[in-house]
Formats: structure tokens, sequence, C-alpha cells
């Protein structure tokens, strides 16, 4: 019995070591970096040679550019942004066209309709030239992937709005507004689409998604009392109505005037 005793004891002191053995085993070890080491790596060494990546790119590029290089209407005289004190061709063009080809979107999810559009000069990026017109022409003018979004304003921030065109004395592309800059640079006379403004009234305006959120300074849009967005990018406007249209209608009527 002494004998089966001390094997007892000895038993338990070897679970007890092997437990132990065990859970230092099992414990998390923490590493450290103690060296980095990287070796450049020709390009020609793991990839397809640059005649066989281009003749792989050649179809897709050829596709696309085939598709840019479409003629889908005729413009009869340059657009440019450059010639204007108070608005452009271009900007009336591109403000009248995003009102003409929005507003069947709105009136049909809405069953409101776009009064003004308002655009920022400094979001065209070239010109339209004479001639035929195509979707490449569509993205130089506008590369950036701005939407149409529509904002409520009222009649307050519509005033806010002439003025900072006022303010900035830049050609802005503006829309369905007509008003006079007075002797001391404030906006008198205001029109909206022919009719006098009214102070309370909500207007819809059509502009951009980054003016929208106030960018380029035009904070009066972050008082906007509703947004609409009705996923219609800036540019697929331009496509879209080239393809609609023989020739561009271009409308210079005179809607800033001057004291």
């Amino acid at each position: 019995m002494v004998n089966l005793k001390n094997y007892n004891v000895v038993l338990k002191h070897f679970v007890l070591l092997l437990t132990f053995i065990s859970l230092i085993a099992c414990s998390s070890q923490k590493y450290q970096v103690t060296k980095i080491e990287g070796k450049k790596i020709g390009i020609t060494e793991t990839q397809q040679s640059k005649t066989e990546i281009e003749n792989y790119i050649k179809p897709y590029r050829e596709h696309i550019d085939k598709d840019l290089s479409e003629v889908l209407a005729y413009n009869p005289e340059t657009l440019d942004k450059s010639k204007g004190e108070w608005q452009t061709n271009i900007g009336c063009f591109l403000a009248d066209i995003t009102i003409e080809k929005s507003n069947p979107i709105f009136q049909k999810r809405e069953n409101k309709t776009i009064d003004i559009c308002l655009l920022n000069h400094g979001g065209i990026r070239t010109l339209i030239p004479k001639g035929n017109v195509t979707a490449r022409n569509a993205y130089e003018v506008m590369p950036f992937e701005n939407s149409a979004i529509i904002v409520a304003l009222k009649g307050e921030q519509i005033i806010e709005l002439a003025n900072h065109i006022i303010a900035e004395k830049k050609p802005h592309p503006l829309s369905g507004l007509n008003f006079t800059v007075s002797k001391d640079l404030k906006a008198t006379n205001l029109l909206v689409q022919g009719k006098p403004l009214e102070n309370d009234k909500i207007y819809y305006v059509v502009t951009s998604d980054y003016l929208s959120n106030g960018g380029d300074n035009m904070a009066f849009f972050k008082k906007g009392i509703e947004k609409f967005d009705i996923d219609y990018k800036l540019r697929n406007i331009m496509i879209d109505y080239f393809k609609d249209v023989d020739t561009l209608r271009i409308n210079n009527d005179v809607r800033i005037i001057k004291e």
C-alpha cells in the first residue's frame, strides 16, 4: 500500500508537469520585426512583354475610340466660355439643355417642374468647336462624374444666388432666371421663367451634386428645403441631347442686364 501511495503522488506530479508544459506551449507568442529585405523586380520578369500587353488592350481601345468618335450632331457655332462678361454661349447652352433633359424625369418622379438651372463656370473645361460633335466633346467639356441634383429654394435664396453671381463676376451657366445688375451691384428685377420673383415661393433649381453641397462658395444651396437626386450625370445629359438633335440649338438671349 505504501508503494501504491508513492506511485499516485508521482503520477499526480507528472500530470501537473504535463499540464504546465502544455499551457506554456499554447500561450500566445509575441513577435518582433527585426529585419526587412526587398529587391527590385523588373516588370518583364513576371509579366507579358510590352507588345503582348499592347495587343491585348488594342481591341478595347479601338472599340472605345469608335464610340467616342461617332458623330452625333452638328454645332453651328463655336461654344466658348471665355467670351462674355455675364454669360457665355456655352454656359447658356449647358444650362438650357440641363433643364430640358432633367425636367421630364423630375416631373415623372416628383410631379414638379424645374424653374432654374445654375452650374459653375469653372466646371466647363474646354470649348465645343463649330462642326460635328461627338461623345468625346462631352467628356472633354465635363470630365468629372458630377450628377444633376435639384434643390428646393425659397425666393430669398434665389436673390442670394443672383447676388452671388454678381459678386463672383463670373458668367456661370444660368437658365430660367433673368435679372438686372444695379449700379450698386445688387440683383434687381428678378424674373423666374418670365414671372416676378416671390420671396416665399419655393423654386426648384437644378445644379451639380458638387454645388448642391455648397461647393464653389455657393452656400445658399445648403439652405435648401429639399434635394432630389435624379441619377443623371451632367455629361450624359450632353450626350443624350447630342443624340436627340440634328443640330445644336443655341439660345443667346440676354439673361443678365447691367444698368
